[in-house]
């Protein structure tokens, strides 16, 4: 049983006292610290998102001094170490949905450019990013992830596609130099976190032929001459992240940290890297469904209409039946995709060759969608209340609504998977050198 802002609910998963122990933990900030910021940042105006003393830098600060950061990311050493089990993180990214999907990505986010490190980088790189990334715990560093441009969002996702070699030529180019990269070019308004983050995880074509799986992977520093930045962006939801461009006018990137160089691994390592950030993002979507659900049930159980409670009636019974059986559903899917994806990426143990694409991509699609549905039914048992400003339910539906776009729209994630599930349905274990060998 889980304490949730005065109530219980049951998970079947069966936490032990530690994950027990860390969900209530986490539960605590979301409850004390996430969600009153993530209310103040959604009024606030861009430019006073990314203001010093913002709530924005207060949450991130919380989080590095607790050492959330530090769970998902290896730095023991150990060849596929973590610290906490699959089921923990889970556990951990659902408590941060629920209590803010912009301040749970900027929070993701953050982590993408040290992760890679951690996977890719050597051991200068690692001196230099991410031990005093690890140490942090102030909010000094902050990392985001650039991959989408003006005239190509979901293009750098469907690489599986053999139409990629006729995209076009992506908006940020790398030229070779000698020791490194010259990059030019520029990424779109819509990279969360990019107006205040220090690190960017860059995807940018290194060759001009129009192929975008042609392609290398390098962690920039943003304060490298060069690296210009484009206002932050007004979003109708997620808010609490801040999102914007990214320009770079002839800057230099050294040969360490060009973490994948073009070739046959780029499109390999985009495919098992879209596994992690949709098993994660699918726990994450989870905390979006259930936090919508329980604000439904407690109106239900307080508004009084028809002559007794809205929970007498037996439409709205129905309707918070389904979004519970939604909430629950995508909960167990995702957990199991994440736990899979984790035991199965390249490195991640000493046999492991490679995490199911299909699997990956039908969770983040599955849980995006259930919190989508979940949250407009809670619009609609909460009526006119729902759609007040003053009312969690409200954001929680803008939220909701902008997370089937974000990270690839529902429908060009399930036509990966569905490339995938066609070419390899029968098999039950996947090859990074196969995989780099067919592409």
């Amino acid at each position: 049983m889980a304490e949730i802002s005065g109530a219980t609910f049951l998970d079947l998963a069966g936490l032990s006292d530690e994950e027990e122990a860390l969900r209530t933990e986490v539960h605590r900030v979301a409850v004390e610290v996430m969600g009153p910021a993530a209310r103040a940042l959604d009024q606030m105006s861009p430019t006073e998102r990314i203001a010093p003393g913002s709530p924005f830098f207060t949450v991130m600060a919380t989080l590095k001094q607790l050492g959330y950061h530090r769970v998902f990311v290896r730095h023991d050493g150990e060849q596929g170490a973590n610290q906490i089990s699959p089921l923990a993180q889970s556990v951990v990214l659902e408590e941060l949905g629920w209590g803010s999907l912009g301040l749970a990505t900027a929070f993701l986010v953050d982590l993408l450019p040290m992760l890679s490190i951690a996977n890719f980088g050597g051991d200068e790189l690692k001196a230099e990013l991410l031990d005093p990334w690890l140490d942090d715990e102030s909010g000094r560093f902050h990392g985001c992830w650039a991959i989408t441009e003006p005239d190509h969002g979901s293009d750098f996702l469907g690489l599986r596609d053999e139409a990629s070699a006729s995209f076009g030529r992506a908006q940020t180019v790398a030229e070779p130099v000698t020791g490194g990269w010259i990059l030019h070019g520029q990424k779109s308004a819509w990279v969360s976190s990019a107006p205040i983050a220090t690190h960017a995880a860059v995807h940018a074509q290194a060759g001009r032929d129009g192929n975008v799986s042609h392609s290398l992977f390098a962690v920039v520093d943003l304060s490298d001459p060069g690296v210009h930045r484009g206002p932050p962006a007004d979003m109708m939801g997620v808010r609490e992240d801040p999102q914007g461009e990214l320009f770079f006018d002839g800057v230099f990137v050294p040969d360490r940290n060009v973490l994948v160089p073009p070739g046959p691994l780029y499109p390999a390592f985009v495919d098992q890297l879209l596994c992690l950030t949709s098993s994660v993002i699918a726990n994450v979507a989870v905390g979006v469904a259930r936090a919508s659900f329980e604000e439904a049930l407690r109106h239900a159980r307080n508004r009084v209409q028809g002559g007794g409670p809205l929970v007498r009636h037996k439409n709205i019974q129905l309707s918070l039946y389904s979004m519970f059986e939604k909430v629950e559903t995508a909960r167990a899917y995702s957990r199991a995709a994440l736990a899979h994806t984790q035991s199965s990426l390249p490195g991640s143990t000493p046999t492991a060759t490679g995490a199911s694409p299909r699997h990956a991509r039908a969770a983040q699609v599955f849980a995006k969608r259930s919190a989508f549905e979940v949250a407009h039914e809670a619009v609609q048992v909460m009526g006119a209340t729902g759609l007040s400003r003053d009312t969690l339910v409200e954001k929680l539906f803008r939220d909701a609504r902008c997370l089937i776009v974000e990270d690839g729209t529902l429908e060009v994630l399930a036509l990966d998977a569905a490339r995938d599930l066609i070419d390899h349905y029968e098999r039950d274990t996947y090859d990074l050198e196969e995989m780099m060998a067919t592409w």
